[in-house]
C-alpha cells in the first residue's frame, strides 16, 4: 500500500494534538500535586471518596464523562455560567474546552503516580528535615521532589500519552473543527469515515509507534533503573 504524505489537515491536528498533550500534562502536574499529596498524607473520611472521584476516569466510558462536562460547560451549566460571567463565554467546541476536558480525563494518570511515589517516600525522610528547621516548601524541594522524581517522570508521560490518545471526550466537548478543535484521533477518524485507508494508516501507525515508545521508556529503558536508583 502506498503511503501518501501528509496533508495540511493531518499536521494541523498533529501540531494541535501536541500543544494539547503539553498544556494538559503542565496544568496536571501543577493541579495533581497537591491533590496526590493530600490523597499520600491524609486520614480524613473524605480520601476514599475524593480518590474514587479522582479514578473515575479510569473506568467511565469517555463519552459518559464527555457529555457531563458538556453540560456543565455549555451555556446553562455552572461553569458555562460562571465562564459567562467573568467574560470568558462558553467553552464547548474551543481549544480550552478541550484542555479543561483533558485535566478531568487524564487526572488519574497523574495523580496515582504522584501518590505512589509520596506515600514511599515515608516518614523518615520528613522527621529529619523538621529537625532541622525546614519550612514545608524548603522540605518540598529539598526532601520530597528529589526522592519522588521517578513518579514525576512516569507521572509526566502517562499524562502527556493519555491525552494524546484522547478520542471519546475531545469528541464530545471540541467537536470536529479544523485547525481548532480537530486533534490527532478525530483526523483518524475522519480519514476512515472517508475511507482513506492510507491516511489513517499513516497517522495510525505514528500514534502506535508512539505508545510503543512510552512503553519501552517507562518498562524497559535503563533510565528506569536508574529513576530507581
Amino acid at each position: 500500500m502506498e503511503i501518501p504524505a501528509l496533508d495540511d489537515a493531518s499536521l494541523s491536528a498533529i501540531w494541535l494534538t501536541l500543544k494539547l498533550a503539553s498544556i494538559t500534562t503542565v496544568l496536571l502536574l501543577l493541579l495533581g500535586t497537591p491533590i496526590a499529596w493530600w490523597l499520600a498524607r491524609t486520614r480524613s473520611r473524605l480520601k476514599g471518596p475524593i480518590g474514587a472521584v479522582v479514578a473515575l476516569p479510569l473506568v467511565l466510558p469517555p463519552s459518559v464523562l464527555g457529555f457531563y462536562l458538556l453540560v456543565a460547560m455549555g451555556p446553562n451549566g455552572p461553569v458555562g455560567q460562571l465562564t459567562q460571567t467573568v467574560g470568558l463565554g462558553v467553552l464547548p467546541f474551543t481549544f480550552a474546552g478541550l484542555v479543561v476536558g483533558s485535566v478531568f480525563y487524564s487526572m488519574p494518570f497523574v495523580v496515582q503516580p504522584l501518590q505512589n511515589a509520596f506515600e514511599a517516600i515515608g516518614e523518615r525522610p520528613l522527621e529529619a528535615a523538621a529537625t532541622l528547621r525546614a519550612g514545608p516548601l524548603d522540605t518540598f524541594f529539598t526532601v520530597v521532589f528529589p526522592l519522588a522524581r521517578p513518579g514525576f517522570v512516569t507521572a509526566s508521560i502517562l499524562g502527556f500519552a493519555h491525552t494524546v490518545g484522547e478520542f471519546g471526550v475531545v469528541l464530545m466537548i471540541g467537536g470536529n473543527i479544523p485547525e481548532k478543535t480537530r486533534v490527532l484521533s478525530v483526523q483518524i477518524y475522519d480519514h476512515v469515515e472517508a475511507l482513506e485507508y492510507a491516511q489513517a494508516h499513516w497517522l495510525a501507525g505514528g500514534m502506535l509507534l508512539f505508545s510503543f515508545l512510552v512503553l519501552l521508556v517507562l518498562y524497559a529503558s535503563p533510565l528506569r533503573q536508574g529513576w530507581r536508583g
